[in-house]
């Protein structure tokens, strides 16, 4: 399964994608995580239902210096397929 989650709120300038990175990689997800010009975090992923659980969970809690405000999660079917998780 893949979904997208948009992540909102002091999410840039903290190492959020690094912290994404580390809980992907762990969680065996695969797909990448983006700085959008809006000030959110893009993170597209593919997985298991329980990874992304982990994930979502992970997300809202963010690294030391954010401050999540949001998080929206779509599935996404038209993701691309990739083998890895990497930034962006």
């Amino acid at each position: 399964m893949t979904r997208r989650y948009l992540v909102s709120g002091r999410v840039q300038g903290v190492g959020f994608r690094w912290f994404v990175l580390r809980h992907a990689e762990r969680e065996g997800l695969t797909g990448y995580a983006r700085n959008l010009p809006d000030g959110r975090v893009e993170v597209m992923a593919g997985g298991t239902a329980e990874s992304h659980a982990r994930l979502a969970e992970a997300l809202r809690r963010g690294p030391p210096g954010a401050r999540v405000a949001d998080v929206t999660i779509s599935d996404d079917a038209a993701a691309p397929a990739m083998s890895r998780f990497e930034i962006r």
